[in-house]
């Protein structure tokens, strides 16, 4: 079987407590095709089937650990027969010190896979030295001591996003206040101040998508100076929610009812958040239009 010549395989392993799932939301955000404890004698299966002509996911990231109980200590064996196989790889190796491995299993209280009839100590040296030869073979590892998860993500993202950044997809729902606050919203905007041309006989039965709605709406004189401004906010807080290591924004715009002024709203935003240079993504979600 001929590898697929542009897939990017990476498998990440490494101590409990290290921050392997954080690892893997950050491949998953960068466009990754993740799968999550998986066994080691299914790594070189998913390896041959995304290999395969015709295959349509170029980039997967997949997380063995001690999880997996006896079929880890397959782990070794199974990185030599992709060597074998001349199929590609990346191994990520993620650690901590003792001190932050035993402080973050207090934290959450969750008991150590390998800490069953031991201590939490035992546990954690136990599994660092089954980990010794794997992370003797790392292309890449990562020491999570010091680091927090922001810190963590960003580490990765530098290595495998082009550019160090992972695209900022935007999410603008417009939605009427009558009918409650959207619950996934991380920035909520009240339009109701603006003209309101459910009051107009003309466009009443028309929606925030006409364009005669759009005009009255955005080149209002109210219209017209906030949308100046809430463009200036957005130039200043995408960038940084984006160097956070945020991938997703939801924002929402509402009026009354959801049909009229902030339908208007959304499209106009999408147009002009798109128009930047394509820093993100942008989508449109009118959830009460039909209301």
């Amino acid at each position: 079987m001929t590898p697929h010549n542009n897939i990017e395989f990476t498998i990440i392993t490494g101590l409990s407590g290290a921050g392997k799932s954080h690892a893997m939301a950050a491949f998953e955000d960068a466009g990754y095709f993740c799968i999550d404890n998986l066994p080691p004698r299914m790594i070189q299966a998913a390896a041959d089937l995304f290999s395969l002509e015709g295959s349509k996911v170029e980039r997967v990231a997949v997380a063995s650990d001690v999880r997996g109980g006896q079929y880890f200590d397959e782990l070794d064996q199974c990185l030599t027969e992709l060597d074998d196989k001349g199929i590609p790889y990346l191994l990520l190796y993620l650690e901590a010190s003792d001190e932050a491995l035993m402080r973050r299993f207090k934290e959450t209280r969750r008991p150590h896979p390998l800490a069953n009839g031991r201590t939490l100590l035992e546990g954690i040296q136990q599994e660092k030295e089954m980990l010794k030869k794997l992370k003797e073979r790392a292309d890449w590892v990562i020491d999570t001591t010091s680091s927090n998860i922001h810190q963590l993500r960003a580490n990765i993202v530098s290595k495998i996003a082009p550019g160090g950044k992972t695209e900022l997809i935007v999410t603008l729902i417009s939605f009427g206040f009558k009918y409650g606050t959207p619950l996934d919203a991380d920035l909520v905007f009240d339009l109701r101040f603006l003209p309101n041309p459910q009051y107009d006989p003309q466009m009443k039965p028309l929606s925030g998508m006409d364009k005669a709605v759009s005009k009255y709406v955005i080149e209002s004189a109210p219209g017209k100076e906030f949308f100046q401004k809430l463009e200036d906010m957005f130039d200043f807080l995408l960038p940084l929610y984006q160097a956070e290591g945020k991938s997703s924004l939801v924002i929402g715009v509402g009026c009354t009812g959801g049909r009229h002024r902030s339908v208007a709203a959304a499209e106009y935003l999408a147009v002009r958040l798109r128009d930047n240079k394509g820093k993100y993504s942008v989508t449109t979600r009118h959830r009460d239009i039909g209301k």
